[in-house]
């Protein structure tokens, strides 16, 4: 599937990887549905990309916000094609920690985010890009979701967000196999370390840590790959049921 003259709906569309994704994809000639509950932050962006971006507030645990952000997709650009799942939280706690147990509601609460709201996004969108006219490989629609190398290493004190992240992964494969019925991809990437606000507000210790585990390139990533290679995914026919490393050659340590 080509972006562009596409329409995709983007979450966590206004910080980080989800904003770069937006910035692309508007670079390539689609139209985005920018899905955040940042309100502030999306009058900025949509000052700059203009009329092929629309925000539309989206908290993706609320089965009736995501489908107002669904509908939004009809509404301005005639349908959706595609979806990209960046919307995440980190949640981080010992499960023992000095001031006693891991909250159970912050664990809920990131596996409810993360996990929850990705496959709500999907179940949704997948529903009205099954009824798409299919292109010439009968493709009707392409969802990325955002895994984690947590998901395979996480770091002490990321029990929630490497088992939400766990989630997406596993559930890749099965839905692929399911979806290709009507037409419809899904693949998983699980980026390493990106210089996002999520990283900006950590620690200095636990970013300098971070950042000295990169193999090559000796960084962190730069949100504008992730988003280059969420387009190359869309327009990329045989890469389905997968969860695709960007990372670097990373491998998380301990902490």
């Amino acid at each position: 599937m080509q972006v562009a003259n596409k329409t995709f709906l983007v979450t966590g569309g206004c910080s980080g990887l989800g904003e770069a994704c937006v910035r692309h994809f508007v670079s390539l000639d689609a139209h985005v549905i920018v899905a955040d509950v940042n309100d502030s932050a999306s009058e900025t962006l949509l000052d700059e990309l203009g009329d092929r971006a629309h925000f539309a507030h989206t908290d993706v645990t609320s089965p009736s916000e995501v489908q107002s952000a669904i509908d939004a997709a009809a509404r301005n650009y005639g349908g959706l094609h595609g979806v990209v799942n960046c919307a995440g939280i980190l949640g981080a706690s010992r499960v023992v920690g000095r001031d006693g147990p891991h909250d159970l509601e912050l664990f809920t609460r990131v596996i409810e985010v993360n996990l929850i709201g990705t496959f709500n996004v999907l179940r949704l969108a997948a529903q009205v890009m099954s009824g798409n006219e299919p292109d010439a490989d009968g493709e009707r629609g392409v969802i990325v979701n955002t895994a984690s190398v947590s998901a395979f290493e996480g770091q002490l004190g990321q029990a929630a967000y490497s088992a939400s992240k766990g989630g997406v992964a596993s559930m890749t494969l099965p839905i692929a196999r399911e979806l290709a019925r009507v037409g419809i991809r899904i693949v998983a990437i699980a980026p390493g370390v990106f210089n996002t606000s999520m990283i900006a507000n950590a620690p200095d210790a636990v970013r300098e840590s971070l950042q000295s585990q990169a193999v090559f390139p000796a960084r962190l990533g730069d949100p504008a790959e992730y988003a280059a290679f969420a387009a190359h995914i869309i327009e990329n026919p045989m890469l389905n049921g997968s969860v695709l490393r960007l990372d670097g050659a990373m491998r998380m340590q301990p902490k």
